[in-house]
């Protein structure tokens, strides 16, 4: 574990906003701790994400002792008790449940029904992992007797120690209650860099099949996190060793086995390319770039075509694979019910993958359109994390990051010598030729060919005097 001493974060505002929950549950008499990941992380040095509070007060005396509460779960005996923090400026909402046990899960996610535990040692049995099963006394508590404070009834701090992911008691049927959990196990084991013991490992590989029943929703949030908590490829390999990839993302598992041309891509099949880019995504990572890195080469396994002796070039293709790849895709951030507005990004950045392999004969209006996507910097950073994930060949690279930063906005995005309305007014209705002699104005405005208003009009009648002529000789 780490020698971070817990209590640099003693002054942040979830902290005291917990402290002061278990001191007033203490100072009415009842039993109340810090518990769950919030131990967990102040054991490894991390500061926690937030603090939850279990206590041997019913959610009915829970909602007494606080001004401002809200009985989101009173049927599972969990309250919010919102805290103010005058320091920082804001509320800070601190989930507080009481000790219970749970009955069956039949729906694999929630207890049907719960009952109230007289004791701490009764409420962690409930629990996920040993990990998580811990709970902290806080009052009085100390960098040096910060061991001494914690209730570990499962083994929690040799398993931290020891780096790994436990269920509590018995692991199978901590997955059938909440499928969620073989998730969340990966998780936490990429993110912390654990191992998962073999009888955790061993029941999730039995119910892999059974995650069908958690809600899209809540396996893209468990995938988002995985994948930009700075540890993809890990989370990734354990998600195939558990068996659970091919349930969630079979598209991603038909990546393995599939062969590429050796020149530009030394390092393997689809699959380990792809785990080489996830290998190279940094914590916090835009979850929009992370799943792009995942995706970006999901058209390759329909796409493959062996080499062709007739060829006079014979190697591996993929003849269309980004556009294959970006239809796939945006069925698959449908499937999992992502925002419309990120997957439009991520279906984009797969889908242009490919043309930074052309960005050096790019006409100059070619290449000032292609710098309008969407946050063209992603498009750049997918750009690397492909080709220093293969080849390593970053002329690409430097060439369009160069001249996308040198260039400011106005050149490769100016306002429009003529728009819509100035060909309207010259006696031309909206259609397909209509468009085009706009884009063919714009395409010489950003190749510098022209540079008034009165140099597109004249352009325009060039364009218009020329399609006149072309009409006479067809006739």
């Amino acid at each position: 574990m780490s020698s971070n001493s817990p209590m640099n974060f003693a002054d942040s505002p979830g902290y005291q906003a917990a402290l002061h929950i278990v001191q007033s549950l203490r100072a009415r008499g009842f039993d109340a701790y810090f518990a769950g990941g919030c131990v967990r992380d102040l054991l490894l040095g991390i500061e926690p994400k937030d603090y939850d509070v279990a206590t041997s007060a019913t959610p009915e005396k829970v909602l007494m002792g606080f001004d401002r509460t809200f009985s989101v779960g009173m049927h599972f005996g969990v309250v919010i008790v919102c805290t103010a923090n005058k320091d920082a400026g804001c509320e800070v909402q601190t989930e507080v449940a009481t000790f219970r046990s749970d009955g069956d899960y039949t729906d694999g996610r929630r207890p049907d029904e719960v009952s109230y535990a007289d004791t701490p040692q009764e409420d962690v049995q409930r629990r996920d992992f040993t990990i998580n099963g811990m709970l902290l006394d806080p009052i009085g508590l100390t960098a040096d007797n910060i061991a001494s404070r914690v209730l570990d009834f499962v083994g929690g701090q040799d398993d931290l120690r020891a780096g790994i992911v436990r269920a509590i008691g018995d692991p199978e049927r901590r997955f059938r209650e909440d499928k969620l959990r073989m998730l969340r196990a990966i998780r936490f084991a990429a993110r912390f860099t654990f191992t998962i013991e073999p009888e955790t490992m061993r029941a999730m590989q039995m119910q892999a099949e059974t995650i069908s029943q958690v809600s899209n929703e809540r396996v893209r949030d468990e995938l988002t996190k995985m994948l930009t908590e700075g540890h993809a490829r890990r989370a990734f390999e354990l998600l195939d060793e558990s068996r659970l990839l091919r349930h969630v993302l079979p598209e991603v598992v038909a990546m393995k086995g599939v062969e590429q041309p050796p020149e530009w891509h030394p390092e393997g099949d689809v699959w380990i390319h792809t785990l080489m880019l996830l290998e190279k995504l940094r914590p916090g990572a835009k979850s929009t770039l992370a799943w792009s890195a995942l995706l970006h080469d999901v058209g390759k396994p329909p796409t493959f075509r062996a080499p062709d002796p007739a060829d006079p070039k014979p190697r591996i293709r993929f003849n269309g694979h980004a556009d294959v790849g970006a239809t796939m895709s945006r069925a698959i951030l449908n499937r999992l019910r992502f925002s419309t507005a990120d997957t439009d990004q991520i279906v984009a950045l797969v889908a242009n993958h490919m043309r930074f392999g052309d960005v050096k004969n790019m006409k100059q209006s070619t290449l000032k359109r292609f710098f309008r996507l969407n946050d063209f910097a992603e498009h750049l950073a997918l750009h690397k994390l492909d080709v220093t994930s293969s080849h390593n060949l970053l002329a690409m690279y430097d060439y369009a990051k160069q001249h996308f930063e040198a260039a400011p906005v106005e050149e490769w995005k100016p306002a429009l010598l003529l728009t819509g309305r100035d060909l309207i007014d010259a006696g031309l209705r909206p259609g397909p030729r209509f468009k085009q002699l706009l884009s063919e104005i714009e395409d010489a405005q950003l190749e510098g060919s022209i540079r008034t208003r009165a140099e597109a009009i004249n352009l325009l009648r060039d364009l218009l005097a020329k399609q006149q002529l072309s009409g006479v000789q067809s006739q």
